[in-house]
């Protein structure tokens, strides 16, 4: 009788049936958490792709960026400065062929190479993103290379030459843009997140 028992096998329990339904209801929880219909695998980021963020966040930037600049080219160029506080902060336009805040004029080619790869580093990166503050971080960062990008391709003297209008002159400091500004805030966000261990597919590490 045993033996019998063995090969055919006893029928579940009710609490044993009780428990598996449980533990698809739990299942099924956790796949609506994360925005798919597939449970939840062990070790797998829960959560919705924040890919619409970053490029919203992106495209806000860069909007913002190219259109300070054409309206600094339109009526500050050629102009004078712009007192905004004082002689502590004022708009002022220039030419930058430099990097950012007017470093390394002589490199306009290399500066334009590597932002043409961060822009294919954070694209490739987005197919993996779940955090948030990781969306914003790299779209402060794609949109700032976007809009010196732009300049680097399409201002004078030449594609991949061009100069970068900057307009901003805080007194002892450098001559700037906003992608500029949102190169140095994304990059600052970035380190933050990972003081905090922080990934970008949302999970948390601590070392």
């Amino acid at each position: 009788m045993a033996e019998a028992e063995r090969i055919i096998g006893t029928p579940d329990t009710p609490d044993a049936a009780g428990n598996g339904r449980e533990r698809a209801g739990e299942d099924a929880a956790a796949a609506g958490a994360s925005g798919t219909d597939e449970p939840a695998a062990a070790g797998r980021p829960r959560g919705k792709r924040r890919i619409a963020v970053l490029f919203a966040v992106a495209s806000f930037a860069y909007a913002l960026d190219l259109i300070s600049k054409m309206i600094v080219v339109a009526k500050l160029e050629h102009h004078p400065p712009i007192e905004i506080i004082g002689d502590w902060l004022r708009f002022e336009a220039i030419r930058n062929a430099g990097a950012a805040f007017g470093f390394g004029e002589a490199f306009t080619v290399i500066f334009t190479m590597i932002a043409a790869a961060v822009i294919v580093v954070i694209a490739r990166l987005a197919r993996k993103l779940y955090s948030l503050p990781w969306a914003i971080a790299l779209g402060l960062l794609l949109g700032g290379a976007l809009g010196n990008l732009t300049d680097r391709i399409f201002r004078a003297p030449g594609v991949f030459e061009g100069a970068v209008v900057d307009f901003i002159a805080p007194k002892h400091f450098a001559v700037f843009n906003l992608a500029d500004s949102a190169i140095v805030c994304g990059g600052i966000l970035i380190v933050l997140l990972s003081f905090k261990g922080l990934d970008p597919d949302g999970t948390v590490h601590k070392d």
